[in-house]
């Protein structure tokens, strides 16, 4: 889920010697290009890893499964439909467990937490814990890449909605300060986005973000300052969105009041 609009064009392809990205057909505001779906798998390994299979399309899957061949497992980023609907169905079609941190949407016994490496065939997917868009939210980092694919943690374009009340931005910066750690240490350079195009300097996109954040707070307790004190409770959120998003597309206003009601709720912790 996206607060930007497509720029340029996207249409995934090949990165690295183990990263594909099948490009679903759902483009739109809040999606993008379309929501990307990986499979990963080692050079010369007969069985990959699918992330994110994405919207019940069934055009989609058949490109998924013709790049994919044989899936070892198949591993979700988080809950929302244009990631995850797809998800069973997949599995059942290519015979592999789902594995998610909402046990609701895994296939099999195993589910995915901090910490957890899955390997295939060579392959090692390590997760990292990173809620905060959503509470389910994960990141899968590829060591032998040095990439991170981050869902709707960080998108190829523009930055992400925290989904209030289910995502909560302390959360989220503290995902995104995790995330920061990796670049920092050189242990990821690019991130695979669930949304839009890779981005190469993970590091600078990541400073980006922390800063983006950092600033709309500040801009929103501006709002709040200037506002009258009796606005009502249910009215402060599109009223703050109105000061701090009135550079940005209206129709793109009711995705704005979802993370303005996550920085209320994180001012007034």
């Amino acid at each position: 889920m996206s607060s930007s609009e497509s720029v340029e064009a996207w249409a995934g392809g090949s990165f690295g010697e183990r990263g594909v990205c099948v490009l679903a057909g759902n483009p739109g505001i809040m999606t993008l290009d379309g929501t990307n779906t990986w499979v990963l798998r080692e050079p010369g390994a007969r069985r990959s890893v699918v992330v994110d299979p994405g919207p019940l399309d069934a055009a989609h899957l058949d490109a998924v499964a013709a790049a994919a061949g044989e899936v070892g497992a198949v591993l979700l980023t988080h809950h929302h439909a244009d990631h995850a609907e797809a998800a069973r169905a997949f599995g059942e079609r290519v015979g592999a467990p789902v594995r998610a941190l909402d046990p609701a949407y895994r296939l099999g016994s195993e589910g995915l937490a901090e910490g957890d490496v899955v390997e295939v065939d060579g392959l090692a997917v390590r997760v990292v814990a990173t809620p905060g868009h959503t509470a389910d939210s994960l990141s899968f980092w590829v060591p032998a890449e040095a990439a991170v694919l981050t869902g709707d943690t960080v998108l190829g374009r523009g930055t992400t909605v925290v989904a209030h009340p289910d995502g909560a931005l302390g959360a989220y910066l503290d995902s995104l300060d995790r995330l920061h750690a990796l670049a920092a240490a050189r242990e990821v350079s690019s991130i695979w986005p669930g949304h839009g195009p890779v981005i190469g300097d993970a590091l600078a996109a990541l400073e980006f973000y922390i800063a983006h954040r950092r600033s709309r707070l500040d801009q929103v307790e501006a709002a709040l300052a200037v506002l009258p004190s009796d606005v009502a409770a249910e009215e402060l959120p599109r009223r703050v969105v109105e000061i701090v998003y009135a550079d940005v597309d209206p129709v793109l206003w009711g995705a704005a009041e979802l993370s303005v009601r996550a920085q209320l709720a994180y001012l007034r912790r």
